[in-house]
């Protein structure tokens, strides 16, 4: 019969996220995992199998808390521009609020990991295809409804927001000036229309 878990797995998880997101995988240690989880190294190892098999529970973790912050921003636009500039404002928001200029974990993760590891490299895969495929409907939208231009496909415009959010996020690492980086948005954003 398997173990019942006496802990709080989103609790783990958010502890088990600041440590990832502040060393990178390769510099997190099994034991800086005990340290900020309060789990034993045999909890660990029941509960999430290994130290990658947690990594990638923290990882589907951070990506649902972003999706579920994307989804409830969207719901208030009322048309693809709208959603396209409330989609930045998001990462902006981040990049602010980013006190000790870590970065996004996915970002930095897939400079880090995404040719290191198998498991990874499908997740970043998946994680950039469904943002690219979120992109792309919104572009698609904004041209049907004539807002944004046509010059390219929105599946070529799709992958253009994709990089340039990347960008945008490395770059608001070393800076958090308000100004340029809106500035910078609305270079990117330019394009569309």
């Amino acid at each position: 019969m398997p173990k019942t878990e006496t802990f709080n797995r989103n609790q783990v998880l958010q502890n088990a996220t600041a440590v990832f997101h502040k060393k990178g995988y390769n510099g997190t240690s099994m034991q800086d995992l005990v340290d900020a989880t309060s789990l034993n190294r045999s909890s660990i190892y029941n509960s999430f199998g290994s130290k990658l098999g947690m990594f990638m529970e923290v990882l589907s973790h951070y990506q649902s808390l972003y999706k579920s912050q994307m989804g409830k921003e969207l719901m208030h636009s009322h048309n693809a521009s709208n959603m396209i500039k409330a989609i930045f404002d998001i990462y902006l928001k981040d990049i602010y609020g980013d006190r000790d200029r870590k970065g996004c974990l996915i970002v930095n993760c897939k400079s880090e990991m995404t040719n290191q590891e198998p498991l990874i490299k499908s997740f970043m895969e998946q994680n950039q295809e469904q943002t690219i495929a979120m992109l792309e409907d919104v572009v698609h939208n904004g041209q049907m409804e004539k807002i944004f231009n046509e010059d390219q496909t929105a599946a070529q415009y799709a992958l253009y927001l994709y990089s340039s959010i990347q960008g945008l996020r490395m770059t608001g690492i070393l800076t958090n000036n308000e100004e340029e980086l809106k500035n910078l948005v609305n270079t990117v954003l330019t394009v569309l229309y």
